[in-house]
């Protein structure tokens, strides 16, 4: 937990699963909007149970941005730790699955607060390197290149015509 004037950045507990769904529905909105062609409509019960793979988990947590009991964001982390194999060496990391901040709160430094809480979770845990992956479309991009990600690896595609 990082405390700060006001604000902290916390784990989750099940007492905050329906506020992080309400905030992951924003995200998965985004992601319709972007690409309806892969993304469904909607924010099903099987979505929304998927918040409890995280909480109480060992490889998987949750964190919020909170300031005066208010949850303004949350980051979903998943700690990886691959061995060995014929293609790639060991390698443990930090990967951000989902982040969102709630839309009174943005460009106020939430997003920055929670990746610093994960940073912070990274050197406590041992952990030298965070990834994460990010739509063309999501306008977050800039957000992730402000605080220093950069592109290791790129997915593209080719649409096949029907003719």
């Amino acid at each position: 937990m990082i405390k700060g004037d006001d604000r902290m950045i916390r784990k989750a507990t099940m007492a905050d699963a329906e506020r992080v769904n309400e905030l992951r529905k924003t995200v998965n909105d985004i992601h319709v909007e972007g690409r309806p062609d892969i993304f469904k409509p909607g924010f099903g019960q099987e979505i929304r149970d998927h918040v409890m793979n995280y909480i109480d988990q060992e490889n998987n947590e949750i964190l919020l941005s909170e300031q005066n009991g208010e949850i303004r964001g949350m980051m979903m982390l998943d700690w990886i730790d691959r061995p060995e194999n014929a293609y790639n060496l060991a390698r443990k990391f930090c990967h951000v699955a989902e982040i969102a901040v709630d839309e009174r709160f943005r460009r106020m430094g939430v997003g920055k607060e929670l990746m610093e809480g994960a940073k912070a979770e990274c050197r406590k845990r041992g952990v030298r390197r965070i990834e994460l992956d990010v739509w063309a479309f999501n306008d977050a991009l800039a957000f992730y290149e402000a605080e220093g990600f950069t592109v290791f690896r790129r997915f593209m595609e080719y649409e096949i015509d029907e003719a």
